[in-house]
C-alpha cells in the first residue's frame, strides 16, 4: 500500500536507503516511491497489452530504484497532468522525458540530466521543405501541447504557420499520415523510432535540429532535495556500472548521454 509522505519522512527514508540495502523488516517498513511517466511516448514510455508501463524511461526508473535499494511503483499520467499531479503529492517523481526548462524550474526541482535531446521536423519523403521561416510560411505544423516543441513553434512561427497541438505525439503522427499536417515538430529520438514503423516508412526528418542543447531530467517537488540527491547518486551509479549503457543499447544505436 502506498503511503503519503511528508518531506521529512521522505528525507529520512532516503537517508536509510543510501546508507544500507533494504532487507527483511526494514524492507517491509519502507515506504514506496511512486514514479510517474506518461505512457504515450514510445520508445521512451508506453503501455503494453497487459497495461504495464514499458520503455526507456521506465527501464531507467527501475534501474535507479534498484541502485537505491528502494521499493518503487511506476504509474502513468497524462502529460498535462504530470506536474500538477506531482505538486498534489499523487506521486514523488516524474521520469517521462521531461525537458529541463526555466519555466518548469519555477515549479519543480530537476535531477541532473539523464539524457540529452534535440528536435526535428518530420514530413513526407516526397515533399521538399526549406525549414526556414520563409520556407515554412503558410504550412500547418503540429506538436504535442505543453512541450518544448509547442513552445518553439509559438515563439518562432506563430505569425507564419498554422499550429495544431495534440494531447500525445502519437495523435500528431496520425494526423501527419492522414494528410492533415504538413510537418510535425517532435523530439528527434522518438521520431527516429517512429520512422522505423510501418506508418513511418514514407516519412523522414526535415532540415537540421531546431534545438540541440535540450536536457532531460527527473522532476520532483522543489523541497524534496533529499530525493534529488539520492536520484543523482543513483544515476551516477548506473552510468558507472554500465547499466545505463545496456538500457541505452536496447533502444538506440547511439548514446543519449552524448550531445548529437
Amino acid at each position: 500500500m502506498t503511503l503519503k509522505k511528508t518531506v521529512a519522512t521522505l528525507a529520512a527514508t532516503l537517508g536509510l536507503l543510501l546508507a544500507a540495502p533494504l532487507s527483511g523488516a526494514a524492507s517491509a517498513k519502507a515506504e514506496t516511491l511512486r514514479i510517474a511517466t506518461e505512457g504515450a511516448f514510445p520508445p521512451f514510455n508506453m503501455v503494453d497489452d497487459q497495461g504495464q508501463a514499458q520503455g526507456f524511461d521506465v527501464d531507467i526508473a527501475k534501474a535507479l530504484c534498484a541502485e537505491m535499494n528502494a521499493q518503487c511503483e511506476i504509474v502513468t499520467q497524462d502529460w498535462d497532468g504530470l506536474i500538477p499531479g506531482l505538486l498534489a503529492h499523487k506521486f514523488d517523481a516524474i521520469i517521462a522525458s521531461m525537458s529541463i526548462t526555466p519555466e518548469r524550474q519555477q515549479s519543480v526541482l530537476f535531477s541532473d540530466p539523464y539524457y540529452y535531446n534535440q528536435f526535428h521536423f518530420v514530413g513526407a519523403k516526397d515533399r521538399s521543405f526549406t525549414t526556414t521561416k520563409e520556407g515554412l510560411k503558410g504550412l500547418t505544423i503540429g506538436a504535442q501541447r505543453a512541450t518544448v516543441s509547442a513552445q518553439w513553434l509559438a515563439d518562432n512561427l506563430a505569425d507564419d504557420v498554422t499550429i495544431k497541438l495534440y494531447d500525445t505525439a502519437e495523435e500528431g503522427y496520425m494526423d501527419l499520415t492522414a494528410g492533415r499536417l504538413d510537418l510535425l515538430l517532435n523530439d528527434t529520438y522518438p521520431t527516429f523510432d517512429w520512422l522505423k514503423s510501418p506508418a513511418g516508412q514514407g516519412y523522414e526528418l526535415k532540415g537540421d535540429s531546431v534545438i540541440n542543447d535540450d536536457k532531460v531530467g527527473i522532476a520532483m517537488r522543489k523541497d524534496d532535495t533529499a530525493l534529488a540527491a539520492a536520484l543523482n547518486k543513483a544515476l551516477a551509479g548506473i552510468i558507472e556500472k554500465g547499466v545505463y549503457a545496456e538500457i541505452n543499447a536496447k533502444y538506440f544505436p547511439f548514446s543519449l548521454l552524448t550531445k548529437q
